[in-house]
């Protein structure tokens, strides 16, 4: 799955210092909700953790097991629009 990186998503990467390597564990293994504006949220909840632990083994998940309150947010044409850590709870309804 190839996606793209907005001007936006990719200063907010550099700005938070989250690595292209978490971005692609977050695609892969992190939970999916809609946002209610026609995109998509992607996050680590602890089903998603687990199955990152499971396929990565435990030295490359301790690596990035501090970065696991990232989110990304996914337009419906499929573009990365931001990046961030989570500080609140992602709300599912």
């Amino acid at each position: 799955m190839t996606l793209i990186l907005t001007n936006h998503a990719q200063t907010r990467l550099q700005q938070r210092g989250i690595s292209n390597h978490v971005l692609d564990c977050l695609l892969q293994y992190g939970q999916r909700v809609h946002d209610h504006r026609g995109g998509r949220i992607f996050y680590f909840d602890h089903q998603a953790r687990e199955r990152l632990r499971q396929q990565s083994g435990p030295v490359l998940f301790k690596d990035i097991e501090s970065k696991l309150d990232t989110y990304a947010v996914i337009g419906f044409d499929g573009a990365i629009l931001t990046v961030g850590h989570r500080t609140k709870r992602i709300n599912r309804h």
